[in-house]
C-alpha cells in the first residue's frame, strides 16, 4: 500500500514538471524562435544576424561562415540554422548585398556552403535598420555581450520581406509586399488617407486577391503561373506561382499527364535567371484547353492561406497587414522624433561649451589661475566670474564644464579668433532652429523621409505580380 502511495506522489511530481516544461518550451518557440516582432519585423535569429553584420561592417564583403561564427556569440544554436536564416534574407535582395552562389528562388537550388559565399549590408539596411543611440539593449545569453531587444527599423520591413513560422499551437504566414507600395501606403496613412495593400512576389505570376481579408486568418489567395502560347504546339511557363519552384511545377505536370488529366508530348526546363518551362503539345490538342487544365490539375495554380501573427509585448497578436503598417509607421515617427531630440541635445551641449569658451577667453579668466593652488578654490573663483553671464546660457554650468575649460591648451587661447567663434556659434544656432522646426512638424518630416527612401531605393522595385480576378475553371469541363 505504501509503495502505491509513493508511486502516485512521484507521478504527480513528474506530470507537474511536464506541464511546466511544455509551457516553457511552447513560449520559447513562439517568442524566441518562430514568430517575428511587430516592432522591427525580425525573428531573433534574423535580428542577431543583422546586428552581427553591423558589428563586422567595414564596407567590404565578409565570408558568410565568418558572419555566422560571429552571430553565435548571440545565438546559442547550430550554425546551420543561422546559415539558412541568412540565405533566406539574402535571397530577398533587400538587406544583404550578396556575392557568390546564394541559390535560386526559381529552381529551388540551394546556396553554396557558407565558406564559399560572401555578404555585406546594403546601403538601404545601413540607413534604415540601425542606430545605436535609439536601440534598447539587453545582455546576450552568456552575459558577455549586448544585443538589441528590437532594432530601430524605420520602414515596414515585416511586410516587405514576408515571413513564415510555426510555433507550438500557432503559426504565422505574412506575405511579402511591394517596396514602393508600402512607402506610398505609409505616406497615405500619415496624411489621413485610405490605403490598400496586396502581396507582391519575387517570382511574379498572377494573383487573385478577392479573398485576401487583409492578410488575416480566414483569408485566401489564389496564385497562378504565367503561361503564354509560343506557337500552336508550344506553351511556355514564364513566371511561377508563390511558394512553388520549377521542380514542383514540372513534377505536377508530369503526374497530371500520367493520370490522363492533360495530354502533353514533352516538357523541358530552360530556366536560368528567368523562368522558362516549355510544354510541347501534340497536333490534335487545343492549347487554350491545356492552359485551363494546367490551372485545374497541376501546381500552376495554388492557394495560399495567409495568417498575420506577430509578437507584441512578449505576447502573440493576430493582426491584419493594414494594422501592421500603421504600427510600423507610428514607430518610425517615434524613432525619427527620438533621433531629432538626441541631435538637439548634442547641438545644445556644443553651443553651451562654445559660448562658455568664448566668455572664458574674452574675459581672460585664465590669467589669475596661478593664485589658486587647489581645484576647489579655482572652481569657486570661476563660478563667481561666470555669474554675470549665466542668463546667456541654455543650462547651468557644472564641474565638468570647468574641467574642460581648464584643459584648453595655451596655443588655442593665444590664437583665439572671436569672429570665427561667433560664426561657429551662429551655425550651431541655425542647426538647432532647423531641428526644432522638424520636431514641431514631425509628421511632415516623416513623410519627407519616406518619400526620400522611395526616390533613392525604389528604382527597379516595381510590382512583379499581376493582380487579376480568376474565373473558376470547372474541372469536369477541362478533362481532355
Amino acid at each position: 500500500m505504501e509503495g502505491h502511495e509513493h508511486k502516485e506522489e512521484s507521478l504527480k511530481k513528474v506530470s507537474g514538471l511536464y506541464k511546466d516544461w511544455f509551457l516553457d518550451y511552447a513560449s520559447y518557440v513562439i517568442l524566441d524562435r518562430a514568430i517575428p516582432s511587430i516592432y522591427d519585423g525580425f525573428k531573433p535569429v534574423q535580428r542577431r544576424i543583422m546586428h552581427s553584420m553591423r558589428e563586422l561592417e567595414d564596407g567590404r564583403y565578409n565570408k558568410v561562415a565568418n558572419i555566422v561564427g560571429n552571430t553565435m556569440k548571440y545565438h546559442p544554436h547550430g550554425d546551420a540554422s543561422i546559415t539558412d536564416a541568412m540565405v533566406q534574407i539574402g535571397q530577398k535582395e533587400l538587406l544583404i548585398d550578396t556575392q557568390g552562389n546564394w541559390g535560386n528562388v526559381y529552381t529551388g537550388d540551394s546556396a553554396a556552403a557558407a565558406r564559399y559565399i560572401e555578404a555585406r549590408l546594403t546601403p538601404f539596411a545601413l540607413e534604415v535598420v540601425f542606430n545605436p543611440k535609439t536601440t534598447e539593449w539587453s545582455k546576450s545569453y552568456d552575459g558577455r555581450n549586448n544585443e538589441p531587444i528590437d532594432l530601430p527599423v524605420k520602414f515596414p520591413l515585416l511586410l516587405a520581406q514576408g515571413v513564415e513560422g510555426i510555433g507550438v499551437g500557432l503559426s504565422t504566414k505574412i506575405m511579402p509586399h511591394n517596396f514602393n507600395e508600402l512607402l506610398s501606403a505609409s505616406v497615405a496613412y500619415l496624411k489621413g488617407k485610405k490605403f490598400e495593400l496586396y502581396p507582391d512576389f519575387q517570382t511574379g505570376g498572377l494573383l487573385d486577391v478577392s479573398n485576401y481579408n487583409d492578410g488575416q486568418r480566414g483569408g485566401k489567395l489564389r496564385t497562378r503561373a504565367r503561361i503564354i502560347q509560343k506557337d500552336k504546339n508550344t506553351l511556355c511557363i514564364t513566371e511561377l506561382p508563390f511558394s512553388k519552384n520549377t521542380g514542383d511545377l514540372i513534377d505536377s505536370v508530369i503526374k497530371a499527364n500520367e493520370k490522363g488529366k492533360i495530354k502533353i508530348k514533352k516538357i523541358e526546363d530552360n530556366t536560368s535567371d528567368k523562368v522558362e518551362i516549355n510544354i510541347h503539345l501534340a497536333n490534335d490538342v487545343s492549347p487554350d484547353k491545356t492552359i485551363d487544365a494546367l490551372y485545374a490539375f497541376t501546381a500552376c495554380e495554388t492557394s495560399v492561406a495567409p495568417l498575420g501573427c506577430v509578437i507584441e509585448n512578449h505576447k502573440p497578436l493576430f493582426i491584419g497587414v493594414s494594422d501592421m503598417l500603421k504600427i510600423s509607421t507610428n514607430r518610425t515617427v517615434d524613432l525619427l522624433k527620438r533621433e531629432l531630440e538626441i541631435q538637439l541635445d548634442e547641438l545644445e551641449n556644443k553651443w553651451h561649451f562654445a559660448t562658455l569658451e568664448k566668455i572664458f577667453i574674452r574675459e581672460e579668466m585664465y590669467i589669475d589661475f596661478k593664485l589658486y593652488s587647489d581645484r576647489e578654490s579655482l572652481y569657486q573663483y570661476m563660478y563667481k566670474r561666470f555669474e554675470p553671464f549665466t542668463n546667456l546660457l541654455v543650462r547651468e554650468i557644472n564641474d565638468d564644464d570647468l574641467q574642460k575649460l581648464t584643459q584648453i591648451p595655451m596655443i588655442r587661447i593665444t590664437r583665439f579668433d572671436s569672429d570665427k567663434a561667433d560664426d561657429a556659434i551662429a551655425k550651431l544656432e541655425a542647426e538647432m532652429e532647423q531641428v526644432k522646426h522638424h520636431l514641431d512638424h514631425i509628421i511632415d518630416y516623416t513623410i519627407d523621409f519616406f518619400q526620400k527612401l522611395k526616390d533613392k531605393y525604389g528604382k527597379g522595385r516595381e510590382r512583379q505580380t499581376e493582380l487579376r480576378s480568376f474565373d473558376n475553371i470547372e474541372a469536369t469541363k477541362v478533362v481532355l
